[in-house]
């Protein structure tokens, strides 16, 4: 009966773990309600500036703004409430560096449809650890993780991936309370948590910038 309990157990976890990331990529990338999807994103501020580059940092600011505020997790809606082992706040997190990941590969130029391009949106959020997951998902690395929208994926391995990236997400929780711990105390608290997610932001926005690099079509643009 143990060893019964045990497999239940894991076999649950390696569930939540996927539900997790197919709800990031449902929210993050498609939106849902009022949060706009990364593609709308990505058209707004490539209409208001010149540039990729330009359009790139855009992006970026306006999501650094919306960590920093701490309240953009209403807009997403039901989501947030599911149990899918994630605190609301950390949901929000990484919704919104979901979407501002596929906004800069959408902006150089990568089809957010394309089940390679979205499994990259979101190795990028794992960062160093992308390179183990491919390895147990059986695919081979082939340096940036935008090659991968050149990739046919068969299903087995996504969904290896999806789990192995839910996981990741969900080991966040217990290293990122420690930095939250200070929320219980008005005004410094807030602060502190407001600057680690805009630290973690930042470094995300830098590893999609490193991974998705623009297209052969785009790169004079």
């Amino acid at each position: 009966m143990p060893d019964d309990a045990t497999t239940d157990d894991d076999s649950g976890l390696a569930r939540t773990a996927a539900t997790i990331v197919e709800r990031l990529l449902d929210v993050g990338i498609d939106g849902r309600g009022r949060f706009s999807s990364a593609q709308q994103v990505a058209d707004s501020a490539r209409s208001d500036h010149a540039g990729t580059t330009q359009a790139i940092d855009a992006v970026v600011r306006q999501h650094t703004r919306l960590v920093a505020a701490g309240g953009f997790v209403t807009g997403i809606g039901g989501f947030v409430t599911l149990p899918v082992a994630l605190p609301a706040n950390v949901v929000g997190f990484y919704a919104l560096a979901t979407r501002m990941t596929a906004s800069v590969a959408s902006l150089r130029g990568y089809e957010l449809h394309l089940p390679g391009v979205r499994a990259a949106v979101m190795l990028t959020l794992v960062g160093a650890d992308a390179d183990d997951l491919l390895k147990k998902a059986g695919v081979v690395s082939t340096g940036r993780l935008a090659n991968l929208a050149a990739q046919r994926l068969p299903g087995p391995a996504l969904m290896v991936l999806n789990k192995g990236i839910g996981f990741r997400l969900v080991s966040t929780v217990g290293k990122s309370a420690l930095t939250r711990f200070g929320k219980g105390v008005p005004v410094v608290g807030g602060v502190l948590g407001a600057g680690v997610d805009v630290y973690l932001l930042r470094r995300i926005a830098d590893q999609a910038r490193r991974e998705f690099p623009a297209r052969p079509a785009l790169a004079g643009r």
